[in-house]
């Protein structure tokens, strides 16, 4: 038995949209991604597949589950197979453990933890933004930059006092476990002192908008201008990108996402009403960062100074995308003058001109990436094209976009005069494609889905399964046994809660994967026609999840009386019986 919290890691690590995207390809609709559905035929893509949910759903046949759901279906793999071919992706060990050694209180522990870090850096944010109203040079320097208090803010910023031990103010132990174990307090021999010291403050988040870290600017010009966190339990820079919540709204109206290199350049575009731009976090774009990017628009621009290391820095970009290129997704660089970043340029010359500088004058990847390769060479002589060839090629052949890696090969070709047949053969000649013998699937036995007239706890059980977190409204009475439906929606709250750290909807799927209740969960799904059922987490979405629970907690009540009146006619009730009927009873007139 595989340990259900190394399914939350595996889960919490793998990207649903990459894994489907492989086998079929999607295209962004809205917040999810859609295209025709892999397990019935279609020609109007009816299978959507959700980023934030981390699970799929075909509003025409059905089909439905998780990362490891999707895997075992498509490719027809057992459960154990699936989550196997999945942490060897991510080079997570599975586990071989029996079932009684899964430690529900192990597993409790480790979530117990988790939830710590992240209460310790949210409250380490709270601190920092409380200082920067009372430090008169915080204020001053911000003010200097233009930032206004919405942008602050919306952003977070605060500010580290000067001092060896600030953070003692509001941490008590100081130092403890949680503090080192998040970056925030360094360990030195023994010797304990806050990472941060008299600097503004940049929390970073992951899409969940928790608090994972902290990026530390000074005032003047002391070394290192930047001060970021450590890679830790809950924050790998690798990973994740500054802005990119903060961002998210901005991204979606732009239909465009903006890569720029410093934290300041991220708040003071947003200032000038550019609010899609993100950092990487003191380390060179990676290709995880490229597929972040890739997952929030079909065009991603990189912004950079026109200096030596700004030119580094986007060549270690592109590279770092190659293997990742998507012929539905385009990659621009923009490089600014020698003496401006993006905060000095749109300062001098505003949004318009910034924007304009952005789409009209950035250079296409496929432009950047031959005029890099055959800067300082004279493609004039036989040396200076066998030089092109040679360096291009290993970097072409990490290209997997089918068109783009043919017009970039039909370029080179045209760069150094050799027909496509020969280059091919220069090249290197493409392994013979394998072919798998494509899964046969059954259309459903209705090709016209009739719509299935859900019951109120059944929504609920919906409703609960896409916004975990709403199980905080559930309470339902423990004198009355459940069953069918009722059971259902209390094991699934009941489960959500025993977790330190709400679960993803992926997790609560995977969760009821062989439970008695397993059936009843795909039935409701398979009766979900509309994609506004899959979405609704708004704030009247939540008020009527709290009315429903309200009309059910009645129904229960109204229940419960009549089969205690009927008990009390047939042969009389005990008096704990009495007593709860007439408590019932009570309710009832209020």
């Amino acid at each position: 038995m595989i340990p259900s919290d190394f399914i939350d890691e595996l889960l919490a690590k793998v990207d649903i949209v990459d894994i489907i995207d492989e086998q079929v390809p999607l295209k962004k609709g809205g917040a999810n991604y859609m295209a025709c559905c892999p397990f019935h035929k279609e020609k109007t893509p009816s299978f959507s597949v959700s980023p934030t949910k981390q699970f799929y759903h075909c509003f025409s046949c059905g089909a439905h589950g998780s990362a490891i759901g999707f895997v075992m279906e498509h490719q027809g793999l057992s459960f154990p197979e699936a989550v196997q071919f999945l942490a060897d992706r991510v080079g997570m060990a599975v586990p071989k453990v029996r079932g009684q050694n899964d430690n529900p209180e192990v597993r409790a522990e480790r979530k117990k933890k988790q939830q710590t870090l992240e209460e310790t850096t949210a409250a380490a944010a709270d601190f920092y933004a409380q200082q920067l109203k009372f430090n008169p040079a915080a204020k001053a320097y911000l003010d200097k930059r233009g930032l206004s208090a919405e942008v602050i803010a919306h952003y977070g910023l605060g500010y580290a006092p000067d001092g060896w031990q600030p953070l003692a103010q509001v941490f008590q132990p100081y130092p403890n476990t949680a503090l080192v174990d998040t970056g925030m307090v360094i360990d030195n021999e023994g010797r304990h002192y806050d990472r941060f010291r008299h600097r503004i403050m940049f929390p970073i988040r992951n899409p969940r908008g928790q608090v994972i870290g902290f990026g530390g600017r000074v005032l003047d010009d002391s070394k290192p201008k930047y001060l970021n966190s450590p890679d830790t339990p809950l924050f790998d820079k690798g990973k994740n990108l500054y802005g990119l919540y903060e961002g998210r709204a901005a991204v979606k109206d732009a239909g465009r996402i903006l890569v720029v290199e410093g934290y300041m350049d991220v708040v003071a575009l947003a200032q000038f009403g550019v609010g899609y731009g993100v950092a990487a976090l003191g380390t060179a774009t990676t290709a995880e960062h490229v597929k972040i990017l890739m997952r929030q628009a079909d065009s991603i621009y990189f912004c950079f100074d026109g200096d030596s290391a700004g030119r580094k820095a986007a060549w270690r970009a592109l590279e770092n995308a190659l293997p990742q290129l998507k012929d539905d997704k385009s990659l621009h660089f923009l490089f600014l003058p020698e003496e401006h970043d993006p905060d000095s340029y749109i300062r001098a010359y505003g949004k318009a001109q910034f924007e304009d500088a952005l789409l009209n004058q950035s250079k296409p990847l496929s432009e950047y990436f031959w005029e890099h390769l055959s800067d300082d060479l004279n493609l004039n002589t036989q040396e200076g094209k066998a030089e092109l060839v040679k360096t291009s090629s290993p970097l072409l052949a990490q290209i997997t976009a089918p068109a783009l890696a043919y017009l970039l090969k039909q370029r080179l070709s045209e760069l150094v005069g050799i027909d496509p047949d020969n280059l091919a053969q220069l090249l290197g000649q493409e392994a013979p494609k394998r072919h798998v013998k494509q899964k046969s699937y059954k259309l459903p036995p209705i090709s016209v889905k009739q719509p299935v007239m859900l019951t109120l706890v059944q929504r609920q059980i919906r409703s609960l399964l896409i916004n975990p977190d709403w199980a905080a409204y559930i309470d339902l009475p423990d004198y009355v046994a459940l069953d069918g439906d009722f059971a259902c929606l209390a094991n699934l709250a009941e489960t959500i809660k025993s977790h330190a750290a709400v679960p993803a909807t992926a997790q609560v799927l995977e969760y009821m994967r062989g439970s008695p209740y397993e059936e009843t969960v795909n039935q409701i799904f398979q009766s979900t026609l509309y994609s506004e059922e899959m979405e609704g987490g708004g704030e009247e979405d939540r008020e009527n999840f709290q009315i429903g629970m309200k009309k059910l907690l009645n129904e229960l009540k109204y229940q419960q009386i009549e089969t205690l009146k009927q008990k009390s006619l047939q042969s009389g009730l005990n008096e704990n019986e009495k007593k709860l009927l007439l408590s019932l009873l009570t309710a009832k007139q209020n």
